[in-house]
C-alpha cells in the first residue's frame, strides 16, 4: 500500500468533498465527489451525474478515471471517495480501478472530511478479474 502523509490524504479528501458540490444527483440526493491522484502526481477529480434513464448514471470514481485515461494517465496511487455517510465504492468502481492496479490506495470520508476507512483496490475487491484472465 501506497504510503500517503496525512496532510495528503486531507488534501484528496478535501478536493473530493469540494467536487462533491458539483454533483448532479437529483434522483438519489447522494453526491458523491472523488479525487484520483495518478502516478504523474496529477489528479482527477469527479462527480456522480444521474440520469433520468437511471442505467446511464455514471459513478464519480469512474468520471475520475475516464477523465485520466482521457488524458493519458494509467496509473494510479490514490482515490479519494467522500459521501455524506463514508459509503464505499459500488461493485462497478471496484472493477474499473481494478484494471489500472490493485495496490491503488482508497480513501473513504464522510461529508465532514473526516477518514473514515483506508484500504487498496485489491482489499476492497478480492479475486478480482482483470487482463491476465484474458490472456490465452
Amino acid at each position: 500500500m501506497t504510503r500517503l502523509t496525512n496532510e495528503t490524504s486531507q488534501a484528496l479528501i478535501d478536493l473530493a468533498n469540494d467536487a462533491r458540490k458539483r454533483a448532479y444527483a437529483p434522483y438519489s440526493g447522494y453526491p458523491v465527489g472523488a479525487a484520483l491522484q495518478g502516478a504523474s502526481g496529477r489528479i482527477y477529480t469527479g462527480v456522480n451525474v444521474e440520469n433520468a434513464a437511471y442505467p446511464t448514471s455514471m459513478c464519480a470514481e469512474r468520471v475520475a478515471v475516464f477523465k485520466a485515461v482521457s488524458e493519458g494517465e494509467h496509473e494510479f496511487e490514490v482515490i479519494a471517495v467522500v459521501t455524506d455517510n463514508g459509503g464505499s465504492p459500488c461493485g462497478s468502481c471496484r472493477q474499473v480501478l481494478s484494471e489500472f492496479g490493485l495496490g491503488t490506495v482508497v480513501l473513504v470520508a464522510d461529508g465532514e472530511g473526516r477518514l473514515v476507512e483506508e484500504t487498496t483496490v485489491g482489499e476492497l475487491l478480492p479475486g478480482a478479474f482483470g487482463p491476465q484472465d484474458l490472456e490465452a
